[in-house]
């Protein structure tokens, strides 16, 4: 029996995620109704995932409801937000519009959905080229949300975590690699979006961005709204074993500094909130500072100055 899109909605996303209170009228009518906080902002981000340009055409719907979702939460994490709502907009070919394609698709995203209590609540369905936009709404109290713009000299550089094995990943994707280690292909196609991190940073943090394109780009985009340079030493980045022993160095900096798909958070935090910093009791690290120049300079332990290779990803 053929699908339409009403039978589509019913039967794989009308009931899919937990009903919230704030939820005044979700699925099923022209818009949503949402109540919010009166003493928050609303914090909204779209992102969309093609095939063929960020997922391989045959690759497990599971993981690509996931990370069709981890993508939109990393950037919530990124501004100090609470994720409360999404909505969704699915184009599909006919290749896509069957059971077992749309089963796996909605499963992947309630897993992640329902670990943050999220509620979808509108969106979209047509007959297409396979895509997915996805909007995501959160909250967070006035004043409290992280910018980019709030980098200073003299601030210090943080990480969140490892990089370069997502972009390590897809590179041995791309080549016709399959034997991949689990811990990669877990990076590239299952990240973890950092939002207790960014929540426990109000306050803290001076500014904030996720690492989806680069090292180098996203922290270009801090440094280029402060209006200052920074100064990172590569060798205090966090970096998985395996790629140090596997790769040459200039092919791990690669990934490391301008791979993408990292979705960790870098953000800057003041000196004089240090103290609060490691209070919060989550793993960071520190790799470098703001200064009162103009780009990014690296640097090693032993104060040689490195030149990358790249800069990161770029759609256009």
């Amino acid at each position: 029996m053929s699908l339409n899109e009403f039978d589509v909605i019913e039967k794989y996303f009308a009931g899919l995620l937990p009903d919230r209170d704030d939820v005044i009228r979700g699925i099923g009518d022209d818009a949503a109704v949402l109540s919010g906080s009166a003493d928050c902002n609303l914090i909204v981000s779209t992102d969309s995932l093609v095939s063929t340009v960020h997922f391989f055409p045959d690759a497990d719907p599971y993981d690509v409801g996931y990370k069709s979702l981890a993508v939109n939460l990393s950037d919530m994490a990124a501004m100090a937000a609470t994720p409360r709502w999404i909505t969704l907009s699915l184009s599909l070919s006919g290749v896509e519009l069957n059971h077992s394609w749309l089963s796996g698709f909605s499963q992947g995203l309630a897993e992640l959905a329902d670990r943050y209590s999220l509620s979808l609540v509108g969106g979209d369905l047509c007959r297409g080229p396979l895509a997915i936009t996805l909007q995501i709404i959160g909250e967070c109290p006035k004043g409290r949300e992280i910018n980019r713009y709030g980098a200073r000299p003299g601030d210090s550089i943080y990480l969140s975590g490892e990089l370069g094995a997502a972009a390590c990943a897809l590179a041995m994707l791309k080549s016709g690699h399959k034997d991949i280690r689990p811990g990669f292909s877990e990076r590239l196609l299952r990240p973890s979006p950092r939002i207790e991190l960014g929540i426990a940073l109000r306050g803290i943090a001076s500014s904030m961005i996720d690492v989806s394109d680069g090292l180098l780009a996203d922290l270009g985009h801090v440094i280029k709204s402060s209006r200052a340079g920074a100064l990172l030493n590569i060798d205090d980045i966090p970096v998985d074993g395996h790629l140090t022993s596997d790769c040459a160095p200039d092919e791990k900096w690669q990934y490391v500094l301008a791979g993408g798909d990292d979705y960790e958070l870098c953000f800057t935090v003041p000196e004089d909130n240090r103290r609060k910093l490691e209070n919060i009791n989550q793993p960071v690290f520190r790799i470098g500072k703001i200064t009162a120049g103009k780009g990014i300079q690296c640097k090693n332990n032993d104060g040689a100055v490195y030149i990358p290779t790249g800069a990161g990803y770029s759609h256009f």
